[in-house]
């Protein structure tokens, strides 16, 4: 039996097995095709770039499902009346995954010259600071019990 050691098997982080899962997935789809680039528009703004030439609107597929940014490429096999020679373009699919950032929203995807470009907005949440209340058992002081036994006494009317 082996034991598999992760970062997320410390205590300091609960509540985030789906997170692991996720990267383990991603670790094994992923190959170099089709070749990509991330890059920081501006201070909020980030663009993937990836390469998809021979790909149109039609065999590409863009989908956010929780923070995981999903993008396939399906394209048609038209070959069956064509004679090739030499064939080194061949059709081909494709499935790339990114795992979000929370704070991070797709604002859209655009496809120019072969290069699908996705635009993404980084959202800067306002600090929030949480005060949780501490309860605990109070107990009587003598004092409270005695006000209290005095105060039965007083009103009593035997």
């Amino acid at each position: 039996m082996t034991t598999r050691l992760s970062l997320f098997d410390s205590p300091m982080f609960l509540g985030f097995d789906d997170f692991e899962r996720t990267i383990d997935r991603l670790k094994k789809t992923s190959d170099g095709y089709p070749p990509y680039n991330i890059e920081q528009v501006s201070e909020n703004q980030l663009r993937i770039t990836l390469a998809v030439a021979g790909f149109t609107m039609d065999d590409l597929d863009v989908e956010l499902e929780h923070n995981q940014l999903t993008i396939r490429g399906k394209q048609q096999d038209d070959t069956t009346d064509r004679v090739f020679l030499h064939r080194g373009i061949a059709a081909r699919q494709f499935q790339r995954g990114f795992v979000l950032a929370d704070g991070i929203e797709v604002s859209g995807a655009s496809l120019d010259n072969g290069l699908l470009h996705i635009d993404m907005t980084r959202i800067v949440p306002e600090p929030q600071v949480q005060k949780i209340k501490i309860s605990g058992n109070k107990k009587k002081s003598n004092s409270d019990e005695k006000s209290s036994n005095i105060i039965d006494v007083e009103g009593s009317d035997d």
